[in-house]
C-alpha cells in the first residue's frame, strides 16, 4: 500500500502539496493528507508526553493528538499568534494536529522538479523529509507525515 504522504506526481499529473512556514523555514504537506486547517485553541494537556506533544483536541466527537512541530523539529519556541493554525491531517487512518506558524498556499509540484533529502550522519533522522523543491528562490522540504508522525502514534516504521 503507498502512502498518500509520499505519492508524488502519479501518471505525469502534479502533485499538490499545501505549504506552511515553521521559524521562517517553508516547510509542505501532501494536500491529500490535510483533513482541515483550525484556528489554533489550546489543547488539553497530557502527563508524561514528550515537550512538542502539546495534548489533545476534541474534533466533532474524536479526541485528536496535537503536536508542536517547531519543538519537534528543534526550533525555539515562539508565542502563539492570529496567524497560528493547527493543520489537522491523516496519517495510518487517524487524525493528528499540527502546530505550524502560518499556511501559505498551495505548492504544484511537477514529476521530476522533487530532490532527494541530504544524506547526513546516520544519527541524525531525517526519514521523514520526502525530499526538497524550489518555489521561486526558496526551498520547501517536503514531509512524510506518516514517517514523521509513526513512532508518537505506536506505529512501526
Amino acid at each position: 500500500m503507498q502512502s498518500t504522504s509520499t505519492t508524488a506526481s502519479q501518471h505525469g499529473q502534479p502533485m499538490q502539496c499545501l505549504t506552511f512556514s515553521l521559524s521562517g523555514q517553508r516547510y509542505a504537506l501532501p494536500i491529500l493528507a490535510v483533513q482541515e486547517i483550525r484556528r489554533y485553541a489550546q489543547p488539553t494537556s497530557l502527563p508524561s508526553v514528550p515537550s512538542y506533544v502539546l495534548g489533545v483536541i476534541n474534533l466533532r466527537g474524536t479526541v485528536v493528538p496535537v503536536f508542536d512541530l517547531r519543538l519537534r523539529f528543534g526550533c525555539p519556541e515562539a508565542p502563539i499568534d492570529r496567524l497560528t493554525v493547527i493543520i489537522v491531517v491523516a496519517a495510518f487512518g487517524r487524525n493528528v494536529g499540527l502546530v505550524v506558524d502560518d499556511v501559505s498556499k498551495v505548492l504544484s509540484i511537477q514529476q521530476g522538479t522533487l530532490q532527494p533529502s541530504p544524506q547526513l550522519a546516520s544519527h541524525i533522522d531525517i526519514s521523514f523529509v520526502s525530499g526538497l523543491v524550489r518555489d521561486g528562490d526558496a526551498l520547501v522540504t517536503l514531509l512524510d507525515i506518516e514517517k514523521l508522525t509513526a513512532d508518537d502514534l505506536g506505529m512501526i516504521r
